[in-house]
């Protein structure tokens, strides 16, 4: 029979996932948003609006992977607003 390991054991309960790979669209339960994570830094993940713009710091214990309908939200939001933002063609094309 084989001894336990020193120390105390992992609570699974307690530990938290592990961080979602870059690239990855999530939802920041605290404040609803969706982001594209682009970096770990520190504790923290680093996260760009999907349409672009600037990154903020979340807690990696507050972001779970976005769901393929709120995936498609946040990309439809992005190029809506995108489309909202160009001057009109001079030329009158759409």
């Amino acid at each position: 029979m084989t001894a336990p390991p020193p120390g105390p054991l992992p609570n699974p309960h307690t530990t938290t996932p592990p961080s979602p790979p870059a690239g990855t669209i999530v939802i920041e339960e605290y404040t609803g948003r969706a982001g594209i994570v682009m970096d770990h830094v520190g504790p923290y993940l680093q996260l760009r609006p999907v349409g672009g713009g600037r990154e903020w710091d979340a807690d990696p214990a507050q972001v779970r992977p976005a769901s393929p309908a709120e995936r498609l939200h946040a990309s439809v939001a992005a190029a809506n607003a995108q489309s909202r933002a160009l001057p009109p063609d001079p030329a009158g094309r759409i």
